[in-house]
């Protein structure tokens, strides 16, 4: 069988990665991929948006299936324009995924079936987003519409703060049309946490729990990222909150998309505030969570191919399901200055120290070979992800490993999983 796996990231390295160790799979593409994929996969130099070229490739090599990792092909219609070729692919389409590419869209869904969220207010006028948050008390959240890489999302603890990322978003247009309507909504406290479920439209099988890390630096302070780290599984999700979940969230969401004549296929994220024993969703996924993926496929035991069909044919239902004890860590790699402004070209060193452990791997996210070198291309440039037979064991493991790897101005959290060490 060959599988072409769409993305460049460590969510898609991690996919690649699993996938070879399918008896199903001969052969492994990626696009565009980057150095550690490379090493398990060839790499095609396609365009994620050029979808007749992805076609002409999958027809070509006779594809028998494509993955599809990153949101933006999702909601551009890839999977839809698949479909009426004939080719089997992995994912919602566009329709469906407007729960992820749009925050407007997604909370006025949420109303309507009564999922637990918070309240919000959507503008597309700057003067009137500033009157209505000068009327509130912070702390508020402040979300562009669109797709904006993660970083359209802004925790403001002040009034003046909220303003700011309003005119951000509005006024100076830094996310383009993403931002051309906004969503203002209270700030939840609380303990976050990642649940994603695979889906064939009628069964939902939740995936081991997660938490990420989005803030840049210890303590949860800085801007948003797409994520500097996260931990499988999370305490905060008990069997118990996991059965709450499964019935306030995402039964919810599966039978409303039904009745609004919506097919989902795939993978659902839901970003969850846990207050008061009660999950409220933060946001919505439409395909695996980045860095969420590295941990939480490091811990699963069935044959990601097998699970991929079962999605399609309708036949999850038949699969058991099964997840590895262990404990898994995945800490990030940044660039300097990430998220904001960073340089690229910085000499990796150190990689084949870690090459070959057992429980513990490098998953590449921005990377690219230059002169047989592994340099920095990305943001995000490494998830190192270790496993433990507890949460103490698998950290170690994963700050052990990253003490022999080296780039210039190579910044990363040193508090990953401390909040589930504090519940130990």
């Amino acid at each position: 069988m060959k599988v072409l796996v769409i993305g460049g990231g460590g969510r898609e390295h991690t996919i690649v990665w699993k996938l070879s160790q399918s008896r199903h799979v001969d052969k492994i593409y990626c696009t565009p991929g980057n150095a550690g994929i490379s090493e398990i996969a060839e790499c095609i130099d396609i365009g994620s948006d050029n979808f007749n070229a992805l076609l002409d490739f999958v027809k070509y090599e006779w594809i028998d299936l494509t993955i599809v990792g990153p949101e933006d092909p999702l909601s551009r219609g890839i999977v839809d324009a698949f479909e009426k070729e004939g080719r089997r692919i992995l994912g919602p389409n566009r329709e469906a995924a407007q729960l992820e590419s749009s925050k407007v869209f997604a909370k006025d869904f949420m109303k309507r079936y009564r999922i637990p969220t918070a309240e919000y207010r959507v503008f597309t006028s700057y003067v009137h987003a500033k009157d209505y948050v000068n009327m509130k008390v912070a702390p508020l959240v402040i979300k562009a519409d669109g797709l904006a890489a993660g970083k359209g999302v802004f925790v403001c603890r002040t009034v003046d703060e909220a303003t700011d990322a309003l005119r951000l978003i509005i006024k100076e247009k830094a996310f383009g049309d993403a931002g051309n309507r906004v969503v203002v909504e209270e700030c939840i406290s609380g303990e976050e946490a990642s649940f994603m479920v695979f889906t064939d439209g009628k069964s939902v099988v939740p995936m081991a729990s997660s938490q990420d890390h989005k803030r840049v630096f210890d303590n949860d302070e800085g801007p948003n990222t797409g994520g500097m780290g996260a931990y499988s599984p999370a305490p905060v999700i008990t069997k118990a909150m996991e059965d709450k979940i499964m019935e306030k969230v995402m039964w919810p969401v599966m039978k409303g998309l039904r009745s609004e004549g919506i097919e989902f296929k795939g993978i659902l994220y839901a970003g969850l505030m846990i207050k008061d024993d009660n999950p409220y969703v933060l946001e919505f996924n439409c395909r695996l969570g980045d860095p969420e993926t590295q941990p939480v496929l490091s811990r699963l035991e069935t044959d990601l191919v097998e699970i991929s069909f079962g999605i399609l044919d309708e036949k999850l239902s038949d699969l058991e399901i099964r997840w590895k004890p262990e404990v898994a860590v995945c800490v990030v790699l940044a660039s300097k200055g990430y998220p904001g402004t960073y340089e690229k070209g910085k000499v990796i060193t150190g990689l084949e120290k870690i090459r070959g452990e057992d429980d513990t791997f490098v998953f590449h996210a921005g990377t690219v070979f230059n002169d047989s070198k592994v340099v920095t291309s990305g943001g995000r440039v490494l998830g190192v992800t270790a496993l433990g037979n507890d949460i103490r064991e698998a950290k170690e493991r994963a700050y052990k490993a990253i003490d022999k790897i080296h780039f210039d101005g190579m910044h990363y959290r040193k508090d990953i999983a401390d909040r589930a060490l504090e519940r130990l």
